[in-house]
């Protein structure tokens, strides 16, 4: 199939501007082959969508980063964190969070309405990416990672660059049993009966890790307000998925 770069929309980040050689981006909806729901760039491999057009949405993207091969794993809403090395790339892997140092190997994540997190530690020369809802907020998978990183490759927290795509707005995030779902720390983030603002939660996590405020990048795009640009499973039920994609240059 002829791969045309032009068709594609993706979002990057001013916060990761200063360093070209950090690949990445949450790509749109658009420019891909699926039909129907599915419309167009849809690869998430859980959906009813034909296998094989999510498999070329996914060399499309691959080709658009330019790397070799981009590693998914397989999302289950929890919170381990796993490294990608040149050794295990091959491997199926149960997590929502990846990170490698290696250069010129891809790592990505799906999403629709849940947030995707790049981390980027430019010491250590360290990226890695996050999948994260509201179980993954309630688990706070962001400390997790941050933890992961720093235990096991020395980052320091306030190093850290993190940005985190569009995702479920205020507006839209109702959780009727939030008293069953949510912890007592979440509740002071209502902004409306039964509505919580995640993009917060989120900042107020990473700040507590030692992250520092001006290193948190949030896109603030409402997922449920723009399913002309990306999918939504509280909009759409039964959707596509979007991609974010992290990779280090060569």
């Amino acid at each position: 199939m002829e791969f045309d770069k032009a068709k594609l929309e993706w979002l990057e980040y001013d916060l990761l501007e200063p360093y070209p050689h950090v690949l990445h981006g949450t790509f749109s909806r658009h420019g891909g082959i699926s039909s129907g729901r599915f419309a167009s760039l849809n690869v998430g491999e859980g959906t009813a969508d034909k296998h094989e057009a999510v498999k070329i949405n996914r060399e499309l993207l691959r080709k658009a980063v330019g790397v070799p091969k981009i590693f998914y794993p397989h999302q289950t809403h929890g919170n381990a964190v796993h490294r990608i090395t040149a050794k295990n790339q091959e491997q199926a892997v149960q997590a929502d969070a990846l990170y490698t140092t290696e250069k010129n190997m891809g790592l990505g994540v799906t999403h629709a309405d849940c947030q995707a997190a790049i981390f980027y530690d430019p010491v250590h020369e360290a990226i890695a990416i996050a999948h994260c809802g509201w179980r993954g907020s309630v688990q706070n998978l962001y400390a997790r990672v941050v933890e992961t990183l720093q235990r096991e490759i020395g980052t320091q927290p306030h190093n850290l660059i993190v940005c985190i795509s569009p995702s479920l707005g205020p507006e839209h995030s109702e959780f009727k049993n939030y008293k069953q779902e949510l912890p007592k720390e979440f509740w002071e983030y209502q902004t409306k009966p039964q509505h919580f603002d995640f993009w917060k939660i989120s900042k107020a996590q990473l700040a507590k890790c030692g992250i520092l405020e001006k290193n948190i990048e949030v896109a603030e795009m409402c997922t449920v307000c723009n399913t002309k640009d990306y999918f939504s499973h509280r909009a759409e039920k039964d959707t596509g998925r979007n991609a974010t994609i992290v990779a280090l240059k060569p």
